[in-house]
């Protein structure tokens, strides 16, 4: 599972990092990034990586499988 953020369209509203601290981050830019780029996240991080993409309020961050 890789998971990818459009940093462009990224508003920096912090929704991915309240529901996923272990995933996501807010940068310097004020965006949302990934911590880990290892494309090996346990089960937890990917179900909670998968409910930020829901809740993200722009739709900037995609699951690749």
């Amino acid at each position: 599972m890789k998971i990818k953020i459009n940093q462009e369209d990224c508003i920096g509203c912090g929704s991915c990092v309240a529901i996923c601290p272990d995933v996501f981050d807010i940068n310097q830019e004020n965006k949302a990034v990934v911590k880990n780029t290892n494309t090996d996240q346990g089960e937890t991080d990917q179900e909670c990586a998968k409910e930020a993409v829901e809740i993200c309020p722009i739709q900037v961050i995609e699951i690749e499988e």
